[in-house]
């Protein structure tokens, strides 16, 4: 088989001939980012071959930026010779800045602890000649003080253990309990001597672009740490259709399923060693994500939740052992996951609008809007919920944007302009030298952009010559943000129209989205009460600039409110009280899930949106002012 040997890392691996190239680097550990999950039509996975013939049967070698050899990795496949391949850095993984309150923005601590498993500490009488009873049933009778009438199960590896454990500290033990929803009660772990302050849980958000991790002591439900860092499958796609489309790929399924454990496991990891817990002293853990994160993280096919009728395998998930889900963790612990409530409204949402008035009882309408790769939205009053789902795309991830990035070192995040001479004045993550534009950058710029006349409704840029930060090239024109010399590439760092258009269909996504739910409802923005916006991205969010572009309706500034990730907070709220995993399930349960795609109404909304910051300018009265 012909050799493959990727550069700068010099590792080489063998495949068969017809192999094509993303495949093979994935089979050797090399990271080649594929934000549309290989299907060939971002253009993003670019490498160059230094040496060597590629085989017929895939991409053709292309010319870009005066550099020959440069070819698509996911269609082009290997000859029957060896090939040396150099993979450029991806930009956006160093420095990412994630909210630094991630988990504060939550009332959980005033939640009593009453987590779904429970320490017991108990001394087994010992065996006597005049009384030999087994181990096993002197465990059962010492722990029914605990169980009451339940059964109790004890598991095969807690039996295999028991002998030599009863018999360490003379009959003084620790018992891990796992209370489920039926009336059976289950032996997680049975320790020697006395240790029920050592309770620990994890609670975990499992987001398309990050995972969050946060360690709980669940004797006090007090957060012990929390860590962030982007999810380990990103170079298998950007969002969660390029993710389903990169499992059906040869072993993707797998790679999709190892790759996010891998990414919980060290976090865990970490947090374990700041806090000086032992791995095998977390006993339980809660878990929310999308419904196509969820199917992932269960290693289950994804593939019909984006084909019609748009059916998922699971919604409300049973609850699975650490061990077989392959968590580094006690393996016998109980793993609860949150329930969804469509193919694309998941656990993520269920357990944020734990978090706010949604669930509170208190009948005052508000909605919730998690912005991210998709939107999902939730509305209504606690006992009316109504709740759907829009593609926004990547474009709020830096994707889709020919010089987007991540929000990390050097990604341009805030953006003013002189209205009378058009020149950009920049503020980047970290403060380093500007490598691309994120997502809340290109909010900040397309606002500043239209807001100071710069660009129309439309997007389209101002040719009169009049700013000379604006370039013209025939029919194509872009807005220069840093030159070469100023960016830390080779190449400047410039947003065109396309760029714009894409941004403008993302925000109309999620603005027409509320609209039409709100329609059904016979409510209009201006009835709200409040307005929650959850999400990494949320944190940074600008709410002017958002409302000038149109992605968030022009209403009493005040009825906003950011509650970070509320994914996050509503699995610490799960992980530490059986009565909000109750709520959580009768609130999924309780919610109406509307498909947009059969909704003849949301095309309307949609396009009305696509302008800036809408065809009709009554609805944002103070941008109207604002543009004179």
């Amino acid at each position: 088989m012909p050799l493959i040997t990727f550069k700068p890392s010099d590792i080489t691996i063998d495949v068969p001939a017809g192999t094509d190239l993303l495949q093979a680097a994935r089979q050797a550990g090399v990271d080649i980012d594929a934000p549309c999950g290989g299907k060939g039509t971002c253009g993003k996975c670019l490498v160059k071959v230094v040496s060597g013939n590629l085989g017929t049967g895939g991409g053709s070698v292309l010319d870009k930026d005066d550099q020959p050899g440069i070819v698509q990795a996911c269609t082009t496949v290997v000859g029957d010779g060896p090939v040396v391949i150099d993979v450029p850095n991806s930009l956006g993984y160093e420095g990412g800045k994630f909210a630094e309150d991630v988990g504060t923005h939550d009332a959980s601590s005033a939640i009593a602890p009453d987590p779904a498993t429970l320490l017991v500490a108990v001394t087994i009488p010992e065996a006597g000649l005049d009384a030999v009873e087994p181990d096993a049933e002197r465990l059962t009778k010492s722990l029914l003080p605990h169980i009451g009438t339940k059964g109790l199960i004890v598991p095969l590896n807690v039996l295999q253990l028991l002998p030599e454990t009863l018999r360490i500290e003379s009959g003084q033990i620790t018992v891990t309990l796992a209370r489920g929803e039926s009336d059976a009660v289950s032996i997680v772990e049975v320790k020697p001597g006395e240790g029920t302050s050592r309770h620990f849980g994890i609670a975990i958000d499992i987001g398309t672009t990050t995972v969050a991790v946060q360690l709980v002591q669940l004797t006090n439900a007090k957060v012990l740490g929390t860590i962030t860092d982007y999810n380990g499958q990103i170079p298998c796609g950007l969002d969660v259709i390029s993710r389903i489309n990169y499992a059906r790929r040869q072993g993707g399924l797998g790679e999709l399923k190892r790759r996010v454990i891998e990414t919980i496991n060290r976090l865990i990891g970490l947090l374990c060693i700041n806090s000086g817990v032992g791995a095998s002293e977390l006993c339980e853990a809660a878990i929310s994500g999308n419904t196509t994160m969820t199917h992932l993280l269960l290693g289950i096919v994804p593939e019909y939740i984006r084909l019609a009728p748009y059916t998922p395998t699971i919604l409300e998930p049973m609850s699975f052992s650490a061990g077989e889900m392959g968590l580094n963790m006690n393996p016998h612990a109980p793993v609860y996951c949150s329930p969804g409530v469509g193919s694309y409204v998941g656990g993520d949402i269920t357990a944020g609008i734990l978090c706010t008035q949604l669930a509170d009882g208190s009948g005052l309408t508000s909605l919730f809007l998690d912005i991210g790769t998709n939107g999902e939205l939730v509305v209504g009053n606690g006992e009316l919920l109504m709740t759907c789902a829009c593609s926004a795309g990547p474009a709020f991830e830096g994707g889709g944007i020919r010089c987007g990035m991540r929000a990390a070192t050097g990604a341009i995040e805030r953006v003013e302009i002189n209205a009378k001479t058009g020149v950009p004045r920049l503020w980047t993550v970290g403060n380093a030298l500007p490598r691309g534009i994120c997502g809340s950058g290109m909010i900040s710029l397309v606002a500043e952009l239209y807001c100071k006349g710069l660009v129309d409704q439309a997007g389209k840029f101002d040719r009169t010559g009049r700013f000379a930060s604006i370039q013209v090239s025939g029919r194509q024109a872009q807005y220069l943000l840093a030159t070469a010399e100023e960016a830390q590439g080779v190449v400047a760092i410039a947003v065109s129209e396309t760029d714009i258009d894409n941004l403008i269909r993302a925000k109309a996504a999620i603005y027409s989205a509320c609209s039409l739910m709100l329609h059904q409802l016979e409510m209009r923005f201006e009835d709200l009460e409040h307005i929650y916006i959850a999400g990494g991205f949320g944190r940074f969010l600008d709410i002017e600039k958002a409302i000038a572009i149109g992605l968030l309706p022009d209403v009493a500034r005040e009825k906003f409110t950011y509650i970070g990730n509320s994914s996050l907070n509503g699995s610490r709220r799960v992980l530490i009280s059986r009565q909000q995993r109750k709520l959580q399930q009768q609130l999924a349960r309780k919610m109406t899930y509307i498909d947009l795609s059969n909704d003849s109404g949301y095309m309307d909304q949609y396009t009305a949106a696509l302008f800036l910051p809408h065809t009709d300018l009554r609805r944002f009265p103070s941008v109207k002012r604002l543009i004179g």
